[in-house]
């Protein structure tokens, strides 16, 4: 699965991975000791992160339930959280992802079969 940028018409993810049950959500990226260019996260349903136990900062994009981008944050630091009480998900990127690919809000981020 990957994530498009359908605003920008960019790839944004090239490998997007779910994690849409309690345990798959609080375990997130905790444990890992990087987020790969080209991979992401989607934390579904989600509205708010934390970095406690992050050994590296990533780039957070909060979206709607129809994948509409409410609140970006760009190298959220490991120790620090974020959060926007509107948004149904979250999609967590590597450092670096939102400007590469021009991401930001009102933009609509759709998930795409390979």
């Amino acid at each position: 699965m990957k994530l498009v940028n359908l605003t920008r018409k960019t790839i944004v993810a090239r490998n997007l991975r779910i994690a849409d049950s309690f345990f798959s959500r609080l375990k997130g990226l905790l444990g890992t000791a990087e987020l790969p260019d080209g991979e992401a996260l989607l934390l579904r349903p989600c509205n708010n992160i934390h970095m406690f136990g992050m050994r590296y900062a990533i780039d957070v994009a909060f979206v709607t339930e129809a994948g509409e981008v409410l609140k970006t944050v760009a190298e959220l630091a490991p120790g620090r959280f974020a959060g926007c009480p509107s948004a149904r998900s979250v999609v967590e990127l590597p450092s670096g992802t939102l400007r590469k690919t021009s991401t930001g809000i009102g933009d609509l981020l759709v998930m795409a079969e390979d």
